[in-house]
């Protein structure tokens, strides 16, 4: 019983670190231009499943040629043309409402509030806060766990 056990822990650890690979190995780009489309197939001939405003940000999941299939954080799939994406770091709001703090915790004061679809600009990362910022503007804190990007 006891080496079972050993075993099993083994596994699970190993699990863990395959898993934290997996996720630091995801691949994201956001949109590079005023809009983009996202079209059903890799090439100009596909249909346009939506268009994408600057800074949207994306995961790709597979290449073909110029061509990234990607995902939102809908899980919507489709693909974009690469040179037309980049890797400026933005994250998109999936909460219903989430608060913009002067400072990474509940404890900074609310400067504003952003709402599900937001699209920000990613500034930098401490534990589990994103300071991010408006393209009007204004910057602040929102809790990692209320957005989707990086």
């Amino acid at each position: 019983m006891l080496n079972l056990n050993k075993w099993a822990r083994g596994l699970a650890a190993l699990m863990l670190v395959a898993s934290t690979a997996a996720l630091q190995a995801r691949e994201m780009v956001s949109v590079a231009r005023a809009e983009v489309n996202m079209r059903a197939g890799a090439g100009t001939q596909h249909a346009t499943l939506w268009t994408l405003a600057r800074g949207y940000p994306l995961e790709v999941t597979s290449r073909r040629g110029q061509w990234l299939k990607v995902r939102d954080f809908e899980n919507d799939t489709g693909w974009v043309y690469r040179p037309l994406v980049g890797k400026t770091p933005h994250v998109v709001v999936k909460s219903r409402v989430a608060n913009l703090r002067s400072a990474p915790g509940t404890r900074g004061r609310i400067l504003g509030k952003a709402v599900n679809g937001d699209v920000l600009r990613t500034l930098e990362h401490r534990n589990d806060w994103v300071k991010v910022q408006r393209e009007g503007g204004l910057q602040g804190w929102i809790a990692r766990r209320l957005l989707w990007g990086w």
